[in-house]
């Protein structure tokens, strides 16, 4: 009885532990596109910053 109680606990952190993990892996990605993005287009724009 007190075994199935502590399975299901783990379980249910298990998952919430994957769920974040997932969260973290897509920002992560999202965000450095972004920044590669972002960067080509001041590497695009440089002439125009020059004075």
């Amino acid at each position: 009885m007190n075994n199935e109680k502590i399975y299901k606990m783990m379980a249910v952190v298990g998952a919430g532990d994957l769920a974040l993990g997932i969260i973290v892996l897509v920002t992560g990605i999202v965000t450095g596109t972004l920044m590669i993005v972002n960067g080509a287009r001041l590497l695009k724009g440089r002439s125009d910053l020059m004075f």
